[in-house]
């Protein structure tokens, strides 16, 4: 029993690993593949974007897969012990749901310039997912941050 619970702990350790160095090397060990002229300035064209944005691409999916699964789950395990709570819960899932359609409404399928980038992903479907899995994230970091915040001051004025 003790080795089942280390997996969220190693999981963790994992994706926080590999997170350090995609943003390692996206950010210090990157370089560039040359230099892009825009608008008379010289701009370097920077390695690991590629690598960089799909790591953010699987974290927002990671993010979302899991919130759902802990959202049916606490649903399932509440629905046996009170079905009407059950119920009320399913607007976190709405909530959640809400949140990615706002997100997908807010972000543009203009094409997004990236120095040095000439395929077509950075238009249309690809680049409203790039904006909305942006806008999404940015709103799942402020609400941590928040609840954080909330669960200490919260768990203080308890024990008073």
């Amino acid at each position: 029993m003790k080795d089942y619970k280390m997996i969220p702990k190693i999981s963790l350790w994992v994706l926080m690993g590999l997170g350090i160095i995609c943003s390692v090397m996206f950010f210090f060990l990157g370089g560039s593949e040359g230099q892009l002229e825009v608008a008379g300035d010289f701009l370097e064209i920077p390695y690991f974007t590629n690598l960089f944005l799909t790591w953010n691409y699987i974290l927002v999916a990671l993010v979302c897969l899991v919130t759902l699964a802990v959202v049916v789950w606490e649903f399932v395990k509440l629905y046996k012990v009170d079905s009407k709570k059950a119920l009320r819960s399913l607007f976190v899932v709405v909530g959640f749901v809400a949140l990615i359609v706002i997100c997908w409404m807010l972000a543009s399928p203009e094409e997004v310039k990236i120095l040095g980038y000439e395929g077509t992903d950075n238009v249309g479907g690809m680049a409203r997912l790039s904006g909305a899995c942006l806008l999404l994230t940015y709103i799942l970091v402020v609400a941590t941050v928040v609840a954080l915040v909330w669960g200490v001051v919260h768990t203080k004025r308890l024990s008073k």
